[in-house]
């Protein structure tokens, strides 16, 4: 587990990250959300080491990240715009690796570059945005770190090659527990994906929660109530997040399990009554505003 106690960072007089703790589980999925200039790949830097947060404490399990390489072997980040060798190939990337993380797979790395029609001669720098993105993944599955720290790793990946790195963080999150972690600003690129997901915004942690319990505690609801209806009084007791109306039509989210909504639906007298799957963007607006945050302007806006 990785492990993040009250992290600070400042450049000059310019805060980048302000007070975050937060916890990342071991084989899951975490994806951290937030507008550009967020603090997320500061974070991401001080995560893997490159970084040295000016006060507390980066562990993973319990061993401090910064200055220890022995620690930071289980670390492979990969930044929005990855490094390689000027006039270097992914051969050379893979001999490089070698030496650094000390179960790097040259024979995996040989067949993923083929997978991924990726000629291991040519020069990376005649590498499309979207081939770069590739090869860094692959570089990263293939070091054998458990922790893979992706910023923005699926912008400029066509929607085809999105899915294909999807599917390989799911298989080898099985085959060796592997933990990417992916910084994005895209709510929507992490919803079918991220099983937690934490929110920054102007360096601080706005929210850091489990996604499913976050869909089992909320609700969207569309109905029509009968001729006599009062909706009001019908609500009553109910926890209603956000509600709106067109004509007849109302739309409710209420912070309940779909049990007890469809337990009190049941003594509605209504004309037409469903429950809707909430995305993870109306997740988000109905947390965040609770605490008192416009996510709109945030995130969408």
């Amino acid at each position: 587990m990785i492990k993040l106690e009250n992290i600070n960072k400042s450049f000059g007089k310019y805060p980048a990250v302000s007070d975050v703790s937060l916890n990342i589980e071991d084989s899951q999925v975490f994806g951290l959300v937030g507008t550009n200039g967020a603090g997320k790949s500061t974070l991401l830097r001080m995560i893997s080491g490159v970084l040295r947060q000016d006060s507390g404490r980066i562990t993973l399990n319990g061993q401090p990240v910064y200055n220890r390489p022995d620690v930071k072997q289980q670390i492979f980040f990969i930044p929005d715009d990855p490094y390689f060798f000027p006039n270097g190939n992914a051969a050379d990337m893979c001999s490089y690796y070698k030496t650094v993380y000390p179960y790097f797979n040259p024979f995996l790395f040989e067949k993923m570059l083929g997978d991924f029609s990726l000629d291991p001669k040519r020069p990376v720098r005649n590498y499309s945005r979207g081939m770069k993105k590739q090869l860094a993944v692959l570089c990263g599955i293939c070091s054998g770190a458990q922790y893979l720290l992706c910023d923005e790793t699926f912008d400029g990946l066509d929607p085809v090659m999105r899915q294909a790195v999807k599917s390989i963080f799911a298989n080898y999150m099985s085959q060796r527990d592997l933990t990417p972690v992916i910084a994005s600003h895209n709510l929507r690129e992490l919803e079918d994906i991220c099983d937690h997901v934490g929110l920054l915004h102007k360096g601080g942690l706005l929210l850091s929660r489990d996604l499913e319990d976050m869909k089992l505690g909320l609700q969207r609801i569309q109905c029509v109530f009968a001729e006599g209806t009062d909706p009001e009084t019908a609500l009553a007791g109910l926890d209603i997040l956000d509600s709106s109306a067109r004509g007849r039509l109302h739309m409710l989210t209420v912070r309940a399990s779909r049990e007890e909504v469809l337990s009190r639906f049941e003594k509605i007298n209504t004309v037409f009554f469903e429950i809707l799957p909430l995305t993870l963007e109306e997740i988000f607006i109905s947390e965040t505003e609770v605490a008192g945050y416009d996510i709109k302007n945030i995130i969408l806006g």
